[in-house]
């Protein structure tokens, strides 16, 4: 595109670090208010050698896209609402079969079709727990334009390097938010690519080495011959109703997210050291508690921090639960979102009743804004 530093969109953002980070390919379909991610992959990807193609429904742009993956190419699809939702099952077949893809899901209000054009944070629990049965996901959601870029960035190589489905997870506010974002040239990013390992001689294409969580199968079509399957399946790949094999395939598939989280999560702290009220919170929401803690300096008011999961699942425990023991000036936590309380949920179980845990959030279709952060840290202060 030329220009290092340009004025884009959220949802512009992640396609151009998409292809920053290696991507080739993307199928999906048109869906408020994701479309504009669709839009510029159709433009940009044929601009460096990818490929675009619009599926005929959901389910078909996310099966395209784990068969361009599976076959070696850097894939994603992008959808909101009750495209995520009929994204699920093939989501979990990305899980069981390993074959790494990113999910966009710009988050719109309510189920169904609800708001298609209104801010939401209401798929956070369905983005870990969307598909059924035990199974790994990493789930990154951004809070900035820049962020999109850059995230999107690592999302791929999180898909590269542990073979998972990982969810981009944003939302209206960030999709549609216009701002400066530098495009970091691929030569000065992190950028994994997938490892392939023949000692195996291409037949065992679910064997690990000892140590290791992720196989390293060869893409499809290059020589090795493997099954593909979303059945419990042995290291060549066959399905299997062997008791012993799938404990060791299903532990084996959470311990890749499980035993690696050090590599895998990430957040943000500013001013938790000594502050009084804490707020918890994501993504687009992560705007206007910025502006409120502006705010709250402006006023003399009480000091606020923020702590924002950036990887929100697997979620940051140990951070938060270190920032809460290590401040002795904490007297209250905020869980500020754009739903009925969903990451409220989980702050709750780590604080285990350490600090008073209260709520800000809005399910109407409107943002909170930072005044609304303000009038909460006072009602509950």
């Amino acid at each position: 595109m030329g220009k290092r530093f340009q004025l884009l969109q959220g949802n512009e953002a992640v396609v151009e670090g998409g292809i920053a980070a290696g991507m080739k390919f993307y199928a999906g379909y048109p869906i408020t208010p994701s479309t504009e991610i669709a839009e510029r992959s159709a433009l940009r990807l044929p601009q460096v050698g990818g490929k675009f193609i619009q599926m005929e429904d959901e389910i078909g742009g996310i099966a395209a896209a784990l068969g361009a993956s599976v076959a070696g190419l850097k894939s994603m699809t992008a959808t909101s609402g009750p495209g995520f939702s009929l994204k699920q099952e093939n989501i979990g077949y990305a899980a069981i079969a390993e074959i790494p893809i990113v999910i966009v899901d710009v988050q719109r209000e309510g189920p169904s079709t609800g708001l298609p054009t209104s801010p939401s944070q209401g798929d956070l629990m369905q983005s870990k727990w969307g598909t059924h049965g035990d199974h790994p996901v990493i789930v990154i959601s951004p809070s900035s334009v820049q962020e999109c870029y850059t995230e999107a960035v690592r999302a791929f190589n999180m898909a590269e390097r542990f073979r998972v489905p990982v969810i981009f997870l944003m939302d209206e506010i960030i999709g549609h938010l216009r701002e400066g974002c530098e495009l970091i040239p691929p030569e000065e990013l992190e950028i994994s690519d997938r490892r392939v390992d023949r000692s195996f001689n291409g037949t065992l294409a679910y064997a690990v080495q000892e140590g290791n969580y992720v196989p390293e199968y060869a893409p499809f079509g290059e020589g090795d011959k493997f099954n593909v399957t979303g059945l419990f399946h042995d290291l060549d790949g066959f399905p299997t109703n062997d008791n012993n094999i799938t404990d060791t395939q299903e532990r084996r598939l959470l311990d890749k997210i499980r035993m690696r989280r050090d590599r895998i999560q990430k957040w943000e702290e500013v001013d938790c050291e000594d502050c009084e009220t804490l707020i918890v919170c994501f993504g687009g929401t992560a705007r206007a508690v910025q502006g409120a803690m502006e705010d709250a300096k402006d006023m003399d008011f009480v000091k606020i921090g923020m702590f924002r999961p950036i990887t929100v699942w697997p979620f940051p425990e140990e951070a938060l639960l270190k920032v809460i023991k290590e401040n002795k000036h904490l007297r209250q936590i905020i869980v500020a979102e754009h739903n009925d309380g969903q990451m409220l949920l989980e702050v709750q179980r780590i604080v285990e009743g350490r600090v008073p845990v209260d709520f800000l959030g809005k399910i109407d279709g409107t943002t909170i804004t930072p005044t609304d952060v303000i009038d909460k840290v006072k009602e509950v202060y």
